[in-house]
């Protein structure tokens, strides 16, 4: 069977055509095939999608985004003591292609929605933040805006929107190593890159198509070097065969890079999932001995047994100390 490329096709509202994003898509990928549609959820969301098989092949898909363009933060991820903590979705789905990724059981396909208004996005982002009280907004959460920022250029505006409200705290997660597109950007301080590290062996092992450990680490230190404030992100740790030393040399590897003393904070968080969403992705992905593992299920979410939870934390966040101090180290609910 032949795979096509990557966005040989893409799938067009009609409400999305003249939009400028739109036209400077259609004119990058001249050899696309476009296809008009009405409502991205009718390609997007249809039934008994084969996730495996798009996934060798991403179409892009542009629409308009037409309402709930802000959503209260998961539980699953840490609030860092705001409470008012909200996530957007400019993006759907992700380039890269992480075995664990909870994306494979919350949507229907693999393939990039992209909503080509984002500047409504950014208006309501305003008025939820108008009021001048602190709060936590990511935008970097269903995606990695970072790696696809040679698109779609959406970093650069949500940062020069945060410059305008100081008390904002505006994150931006991402395995990218897409240092060139940070040259171009002014550095604001309420905007955290916050990079997600894992060994080398699972990054080859289950983070497809991703950059590198080192790759990231000479981008994280880069970023440091432009004036960027930076998060570590040790999350999911994988409790894969000798985790121990894998993640002991990943804390040696990673601050023989970066200067601690210039990381805001550093999250650790074990693998946890929606226990639907594991569902889902047991359906997908049979053969994965990750997604297959046989996880604890409480109140509604999966992870690892309490003991091999605590083992894994503890022995993370005691090498951590090594490096950091302890409050900047913040540790992952596990449940919803």
């Amino acid at each position: 069977m032949i795979t096509l490329p990557h966005f040989s096709h893409i799938y067009i509202e009609d409400a999305a055509r003249s939009y400028p994003l739109t036209q400077a898509l259609l004119a990058r990928f001249k050899r696309a095939v476009p296809i008009a549609i009405q409502n991205y959820k009718e390609v997007f969301n249809r039934p008994r999608q084969r996730w495996d098989h798009q996934s060798q092949s991403l179409k892009l898909i542009l629409a308009v985004k037409q309402d709930s363009f802000l959503y209260p933060g998961s539980s699953f991820v840490p609030n860092f003591d705001h409470s008012r903590f909200f996530y957007t979705t400019p993006v759907l789905n992700c380039i890269y292609a992480c075995e664990y990724c909870y994306l494979q059981g919350l949507l229907s396909s693999p393939n990039i929605v992209v909503f080509v208004n984002g500047e409504d996005f950014i208006s309501a982002a305003r008025q939820e933040f108008a009021n001048d009280q602190p709060g936590y907004l990511c935008i970097s959460y269903d995606t990695d805006l970072l790696a696809l920022d040679d698109l779609f250029g959406f970093c650069a505006p949500w940062v020069n929107f945060a410059r305008t409200i100081p008390r904002l705290n505006l994150e931006i997660r991402t395995k990218s190593a897409n240092i060139q597109a940070l040259r171009n950007i002014t550095p604001s301080p309420n905007v955290i890159l916050a990079w997600t590290l894992s060994p080398d062996r699972i990054v080859r092992r289950f983070e497809h198509r991703t950059p590198s450990l080192r790759a990231r680490l000479d981008a994280v230190a880069e970023a440091q070097r432009l004036g960027w404030t930076i998060r570590l992100c040790f999350d999911p740790i994988l409790r894969v065969q000798d985790w121990e030393r894998l993640y002991e040399e990943l804390l040696e590897q990673t601050f023989a890079v970066v200067d601690p003393n210039k990381v805001l904070d550093v999250s650790l968080g074990v693998f946890r999932i929606n226990s639907g969403y594991l569902r889902e992705m047991q359906n997908r992905r049979p053969s994965s001995k990750l997604v297959m593992y046989p996880y604890t299920v409480e109140r509604g979410s999966a992870s690892y047994n309490s003991n091999e939870r605590a083992e894994m934390l503890g022995l993370v966040a005691n090498s951590m100390r090594r490096f950091v101090s302890a409050e900047k180290v913040c540790v992952v609910p596990w449940q919803s």
